[in-house]
């Protein structure tokens, strides 16, 4: 099987994905969640012209001129309306989020004013509206103000409540199944024997998957035979996985044996290697519903196919409007020879310059080196056979989460 684009590969991970059924949940527990229909306002915002100070709730014809002294007639608190109206030479004492009575046109804030008994005096001038806030100066009912396809914010959870929703209908939580394999692994805080190292991937890519909205089913390390892999992968449709994300043994090595398990289940195979760097032996398919991601098992290698992979897939399931990565320009801090047929997306790191951010790729690229990852901010991409560019060149980059 032919090397694939990065593009294409995209294309076919994500052909077969659509949106999952809908749910509704508290408010309470929608952030980070992604709205299945529009939402419209069902109040106005705020409901009344209120006041915005504290002070005194007055006609602006009678306080053009300062000093002037008006008769105090009522109190105005917030929840706390004012049955009367403010005649000529009138005020209300008035606080912050009260109603504004009627007649009132302006609030006066209290320290520019001198208060004696039921007299006020005025001792600064105002124009008609000041310290006022409108009826609907925020929304009005009816406005549409969250979209379908949002995934929602803290802020838009304050919005949500504002608008009068104790609940909100949303996509179903893809769930991801992430499985790490191979003999060589064993879990942090244990001592590694002869040939063996510490399982790092899986902690990655769960963490990757939980930030863009999935929930996830740790299934841990599976050792290097067939029959441990399947039953891993039968464990992950058990649990209604919507995603079995693989790390390693996705080539055809003796001992890659992922592939020849997943094909024992009934794989069906859309592709398992991408004109990539780092992450060649990236492998995708379907398992009934259940979408299937190989990524290799470099811990570089496998963070960059999820970032660019996985995340996708489980915003396409999520039903979120943003689906791909949205790139970035910039200009280059260092000379970069070309490229060969695979497309490189180096880890790299961004300053601000003058005519804009400059991005420098760390000085080793090795797809092990999980300290340089870290220390990236993006990556920088270099299409497949680019010339060799000059720092200060324009390029393209994807911004890493931070």
């Amino acid at each position: 099987m032919a090397l694939m684009s990065v593009a294409d590969a995209l294309e076919q991970v994500l052909s077969n994905a659509s949106e999952l059924p809908t749910e509704t949940v508290a408010l309470s527990d929608a952030q980070g969640r992604v709205l299945a229909q529009d939402l419209a306002a069902l109040r106005t915002q705020p409901p009344n012209a209120v006041s915005a100070m504290d002070g005194y709730a007055v006609r602006a014809a009678d306080v053009a001129q300062a000093p002037a002294n008006l008769t105090v007639i009522g109190e105005v608190a917030a929840g706390h309306p004012f049955d009367g109206a403010v005649d000529a030479g009138q005020a209300a004492r008035i606080f912050t989020g009260g109603v504004m009575p009627a007649g009132a046109d302006t609030v006066v804030i209290q320290e520019n004013t001198a208060r004696d008994g039921d007299t006020v005096t005025v001792q600064k001038s105002v124009a008609k509206g000041r310290n006022v806030r409108p009826q609907g100066v925020d929304f009005t009912q009816g406005d549409v103000l969250l979209c379908r396809g949002r995934r929602l914010t803290d802020r838009d959870l304050m919005l949500a409540a504002a608008m009068n929703y104790p609940a909100l209908t949303v996509f179903k939580q893809p769930k991801v199944a992430v499985l790490g394999t191979g003999d060589e692994l064993v879990m942090p805080g244990t001592t590694p024997g002869p040939g063996e190292i510490v399982y790092s991937n899986g902690f990655a890519l769960s963490a990757l998957a939980r930030r863009e909205g999935a929930a996830v089913i740790e299934l841990g390390i599976a050792h290097d035979t067939v029959e441990d892999i399947v039953a891993a992968v039968r464990r992950a449709r058990a649990e209604g996985a919507d995603i079995l994300l693989t790390s390693g043994g996705a080539s055809v090595g003796d001992h890659d044996l992922v592939q020849r398990a997943l094909a024992s289940e009934g794989l069906d195979l859309s592709f398992w290697r991408v004109a990539l760097r780092p992450g060649r032996p990236m492998m995708n398919g379907r398992l009934g519903s259940m979408h299937v991601l190989g990524v290799p098992g470099n811990p570089v290698s496998s963070y960059v196919c999820a970032f660019l992979f996985l995340a996708p897939l489980i915003r396409k399931l999520s039903g979120r409007a943003d689906v791909e990565h949205a790139p970035e320009r910039a200009l280059l801090g260092v000379d970069l020879p070309e490229n060969d047929e695979r497309a490189d997306y180096l880890r790299a790191t961004l300053r601000g310059g003058p005519d804009g951010p400059v991005v420098t790729p760390v000085p080793v690229q090795d797809s092990s080196l999980m300290a340089a990852l870290a220390r990236a901010d993006c990556l920088l991409i270099r299409p497949p056979h680019a010339s060799a560019a000059m720092a200060g060149s324009p390029c393209v980059i994807l911004k890493l989460a931070l």
